[in-house]
């Protein structure tokens, strides 16, 4: 099935981040360009970054000069991951372009791709609590309750990942059908950001 096999790629991605963890490494991606699991492992990569991002800029003491320039990062990683998105979404399109769509076809609530993001994010906070779970340092209480959130995550990532190799099972079939809606965000367009636009 598809959640397996990202899954598996997310994996890879995550720990090849943590081999070196360091927020500003290459990403050097071992899949092949028109290979979906290279869509894939990218997404991920610039979650798994993001992620240390958000770590970064919850330092109480960071610098505001850093912490804007940090700011603009996470600004343009979450460009690049909706762009990611986008783009395996149009590998679903393509995959499914010949499937006939039966008269009582459903749309769903979001797109396939939409659904593999929030898995790729499952991906990185069932690591990192499993650290947390690892940890030697730490109360055996934190370790409990730690352990407790690891395994409503565990549920989460069995209830999407069923979910999304069913979505993806129903559009094959014509059961349901994929409907793309464009990104249309206002804040980086020098035209319908008014902060932008005066500065023109």
């Amino acid at each position: 099935m598809f959640c397996a096999k990202a899954f598996r790629v997310f994996e890879e991605s995550i720990l090849q981040y943590h081999v070196a963890d360091r927020v500003d490494q290459p990403l050097i991606n071992p899949y092949p360009s028109g290979d979906i699991e290279h869509l894939l492992y990218k997404k991920n990569w610039i979650d798994t970054v993001q992620w240390h991002y958000e770590d970064l800029i919850r330092d109480p003491e960071i610098d505001p000069t850093a912490a804007l320039v940090l700011k603009r990062k996470i600004d343009a990683s979450n460009q690049e991951r909706t762009d990611l998105v986008e783009y395996i979404d149009a590998y679903f399109l393509d995959q499914f372009a010949e499937v006939s769509v039966r008269p009582e076809a459903v749309i769903n609530t979001e797109s396939p791709a939409w659904a593999v993001d929030r898995l790729s994010i499952l991906a990185l906070k069932i690591y990192h609590m499993q650290q947390e779970v690892e940890r030697t340092d730490a109360t055996q209480e934190h370790l409990a309750q730690c352990q407790t959130k690891l395994n409503v995550l565990l549920t989460q990532k069995q209830d999407l990942t069923t979910a999304i190799d069913q979505l993806l099972t129903d559009i094959a079939q014509g059961r349901k059908y994929m409907k793309v809606y464009k990104q249309m965000k206002m804040y980086n367009d020098d035209e319908l950001n008014p902060v932008l636009r005066v500065r023109k």
